[in-house]
């Protein structure tokens, strides 16, 4: 026999998972739209080092586009630019930037999870990941391009 709390229990976890169906079967896409973690969908660059999602727009053609990154651990950048401004959030580990033409990982300044940075356009830069995943969200207004600047 069940007792009173158990019944309680019961009852407000029904509650719940009814109150949650009622919300999602109330959301007009129009207004809002949501990718849960399970849903986004992560593609593994050709070089291996990364994985990306496109969660917004199109980072190859011309408007606004946001789009999460997973660096690999060991990987980062060689110096580079981009030609227009970029906003980043770390999600999640440590991304490691540096900046100036000559690559060096052991000159690099740790941004732990929580932090925000700005690529501004046109200024030299390397990033990545050293020892663990690090997931990083980008912004900013394509097309989005990557151009060298490695001094030998």
């Amino acid at each position: 026999m069940l007792k009173n709390w158990q019944i309680f229990a019961l009852a407000m976890a029904g509650g719940l998972v009814l109150a949650q169906s009622a919300l999602a079967a109330g959301i007009d896409p129009a207004s809002v739209e949501f990718q849960t973690p399970g849903q986004i969908q992560w593609v593994r660059n050709a070089a291996g080092t990364n994985e990306q999602a496109v969660l917004f727009g199109d980072p190859n053609k011309p408007g606004p586009y946001v789009v999460r990154i997973k660096w690999l651990p060991g990987n980062m950048s060689r110096p580079h630019f981009h030609p227009n401004d970029r906003f980043f959030s770390v999600i999640l580990g440590t991304w490691w930037v540096g900046t100036g033409e000559k690559y060096d990982p052991e000159d690099t300044i740790p941004v732990p999870a929580g932090s925000y940075v700005i690529h501004h356009a046109g200024k030299i830069h390397y990033d990545g990941a050293k020892n663990e995943e690090t997931i990083i969200q980008v912004s900013g207004i394509g097309p989005a391009s990557c151009i060298p600047a490695e001094k030998h």
